[in-house]
C-alpha cells in the first residue's frame, strides 16, 4: 500500500520516470499511496514532497495475502465456539458484511468494534 519502509525510497527514485512499470501486487486500501497511484494520481507526497508519477501504476489485484471473506468462514468452520469475534481488519462496510455471514452461519457474537472501543475479555 506503500505507507512506509522501503518501498517509499523506490517510489521517489522511480515514479518520475515514464520508462518504468509501478506494480502493485493486491488491495490497495482507501486513503493509501497505492490506492491513489493505483486510481491515477499524478503526484504523490512522500518525505513531505510532492514526487511525480510519470510510470505505468498497474495493480494485480487477484493477489492478496488476506484470506477472503469464504477462507475466513471456512477456517472458522473448524473452530470451537469463542465467546465473541472481533473483526478488526478491512473496509467498515466489507467488515461489517462478514459480521452478519459469522453471525448468520454460526449463531455467534461477533463485533466490529469502534476505534478505541474496550471490552472485558475475562
Amino acid at each position: 500500500m506503500a505507507t512506509g519502509g522501503r518501498v517509499l525510497h523506490h517510489l521517489k527514485a522511480y515514479a518520475p520516470n515514464a520508462r518504468n512499470t509501478i506494480l502493485f501486487a493486491g488491495f490497495q486500501a482507501a486513503g493509501t499511496r497505492g490506492a491513489a497511484m493505483v486510481g491515477g494520481a499524478d503526484a504523490v507526497k512522500i518525505h513531505g514532497a510532492y514526487v511525480p508519477v510519470r510510470a505505468e501504476v498497474a495493480n494485480l489485484e487477484t493477489l492478496s495475502a488476506h484470506a477472503d471473506r469464504d477462507e475466513l468462514l471456512a477456517w472458522l468452520d473448524a473452530q470451537h465456539a469463542p465467546r465473541r469475534v472481533f473483526v478488526t481488519h478491512g473496509e467498515p462496510v466489507a467488515a461489517d458484511a462478514l459480521r452478519l455471514a459469522i453471525e448468520e452461519r454460526h449463531g455467534w457474537p461477533c463485533t466490529v468494534p469502534d476505534f478505541l472501543a474496550r471490552f472485558e475479555l475475562s
